[in-house]
C-alpha cells in the first residue's frame, strides 16, 4: 500500500474512509522503486509515531503485513550504510545484486565471512542469504554478531531486541476459516465489479508492458509483487492477440488463482500471529485480544465494544476487562540442521524434519535402499564351502 496505483488490488482504505480518520504511509512511493525495504518503511514510520504521540493522539497500526508491523514494535532490523534522506534509494540495491547470483556461490560467501549465521540458512533461501552478506558488506560486522547484540539488550530476547513501545497492546481479529475463506472469495468479486481489469490493464501499460517486452520482469520486488498483479500477467500479455474465449479462459484463471492465494496469503498472516505473537519468546511481549469477526451482523457487540473497552483500559491504565490470548511456547528449534542422505536434502528446523521423514519421498527411498539392502545381504551369505563372501559388487552401498 505504500506505492502509488493498484489501489483496487492492495485493498487502499478508500478516499472517504481517509476523511474520517487521518491516515499516513499511503501512495507515497513511486511505483517502480524496487528497493523499497521494511527498513525503508520504519524509518519513515517512527517519526511518524513519535509525531502523533506529540499531539497528544494514539497511533493505531494496522496491517497487513505483520512483519512491517514487528519492525515497529521491537527493535529487530539492523541499520547498514546511512542514506541521505528519508527517501527511497533511486541507486541499485546491493541485496538484489547479490540475489542475481547462484545460491550455491551465496552461501558459500557467507559461510567464509559469517559461518554461524550461514548454519542457520537453507543454501537456497537466496533472499535472506543476500541479506546476511549485505549486512556483512555495509556494517562490517557478522550478521550473526549484530543479532546477538539485539537480543542481549535488556528487554531482549531470542527474537530480537527489546519492545520499543512498553504500553503497546494487539487487536487480532480472527474468524472462522470457512467465514474468511468465503469472504476473502467475495472480496475478490467486489474487486473486479469495482473496476480491477481496468486498473490491471492501465498499470500494465504504464508500467509493466516494456519490461515484459525486454525480458526483464520482475514478480519478486517492488509493487509488481503484490498479489494479484502477476496472476494476471498471461491475461494482459495475451489480451488482443488471442480470441476472445481464450482471453475468458484466461481472465477467469487469474480470479481464480487471486482468490486461491489471497487464502494462502491469510492463512499464513495467522499463522505468523501464532508463532510471532502469542508463541514469542521473551520478557517484552504486547498482550493480544483476540476478536472474533465471523460474524459480520455481530460487529457490534463482538468486536468495536470489546476493542474499545479494551483500548481506553490502556489509556486510563486500568486492567482491560478481557483476558489476553495466551499460548504455550513452542520447545522445537526451527533452526536445528538435519541432512537426509537418503534424499541428499538439506532439512532445517525439527517440525520440517519430522515432515520429511514422513513424506511420500523420503519412504520411497527408504524403501529402495531396504531392498537393496536385503538383495545385498542375499548375494553375499554363505559360498559352497560355508563361508561368507566378501567381494566388493555387494560390500557397499550408497546412502
Amino acid at each position: 500500500q505504500v506505492y502509488k496505483g493498484l489501489d483496487i488490488i492492495t485493498n487502499k482504505v478508500s478516499p472517504q474512509e481517509q476523511r474520517l480518520c487521518r491516515h499516513h504511509m499511503i501512495s507515497f512511493v513511486d511505483p517502480l522503486v524496487s528497493n523499497y525495504t521494511v527498513v525503508d518503511f520504519r524509518d519513515k514510520a517512527v517519526p511518524l509515531i513519535s509525531y502523533i504521540f506529540a499531539r497528544d493522539k494514539i497511533p493505531i497500526v494496522v496491517g497487513g503485513t505483520n512483519y512491517y508491523i514487528e519492525s515497529l514494535l521491537w527493535k529487530v532490523l539492523i541499520n547498514t550504510k546511512e542514506k541521505p534522506s528519508s527517501a527511497p534509494r533511486q541507486d541499485s540495491d546491493r541485496k538484489v545484486e547479490l540475489e542475481q547470483l547462484d545460491s550455491a556461490e551465496l552461501h558459500r560467501r557467507l559461510s567464509q565471512v559469517d559461518p554461524e549465521m550461514a548454519a542457520k540458512l537453507h543454501p537456497h533461501d537466496k533472499r535472506k542469504v543476500a541479506r546476511s552478506l549485505q549486512v556483512f558488506e555495509e556494517t562490517g560486522i557478522p550478521h550473526s554478531e549484530i543479532l546477538h547484540q539485539q537480543q542481549e539488550e535488556e528487554g531482549g530476547g531470542p527474537l530480537g531486541g527489546p519492545l520499543k513501545y512498553p504500553h503497546s497492546c494487539i487487536l487480532w481479529l480472527h474468524a472462522d476459516q470457512a467465514a474468511l475463506d468465503a469472504r476473502l472469495e467475495k472480496r475478490v468479486d467486489d474487486m473486479v465489479a469495482a473496476g480491477l481489469l481496468e486498473e490491471l490493464r492501465d498499470f500494465h501499460r504504464r508500467y509493466n508492458r516494456e519490461k515484459v517486452a525486454e525480458n526483464r520482469q520482475d514478480y519478486q520486488h517492488g509493487i509488481f509483487q503484490s498479489i494479484g498483479f502477476k496472476e494476471f500477467h498471461e491475461y494482459l500479455v495475451s489480451e488482443g492477440n488471442c480470441s476472445p474465449e481464450t482471453s475468458a479462459l484466461l481472465l477467469e484463471k487469474g480470479i481464480q488463482a487471486l482468490k486461491q492465494v489471497t487464502k494462502r496469503y491469510a492463512r499464513r498472516q495467522n499463522k505468523w500471529v501464532r508463532n510471532r505473537f502469542l508463541k514469542r519468546p521473551g520478557p517484552n511481549v504486547p498482550p493480544v485480544y483476540g476478536l472474533e469477526v465471523s460474524d459480520l451482523q455481530r460487529w457490534e457487540e463482538d468486536v468495536l465494544k470489546p476493542a474499545l473497552e479494551i483500548v481506553e483500559s490502556f489509556i486510563q491504565g486500568r486492567e482491560p476487562p478481557a483476558e489476553p490470548l495466551r499460548m504455550e511456547q513452542d520447545e522445537e528449534n526451527k533452526r536445528s540442521h538435519h541432512v537426509c542422505e537418503l534424499c541428499d536434502r538439506l532439512i532445517i528446523g525439527d517440525r520440517e524434519w519430522a515432515a520429511h521423514t514422513r513424506s511420500k519421498s523420503h519412504l520411497h527411498h527408504l524403501k529402495k535402499r531396504r531392498k537393496l539392502e536385503a538383495s545385498s545381504h542375499t548375494r553375499g551369505t554363505v559360498g559352497d564351502n560355508g563361508d561368507t563372501e566378501t567381494s566388493d559388487e555387494g560390500g557397499s552401498l550408497p546412502l
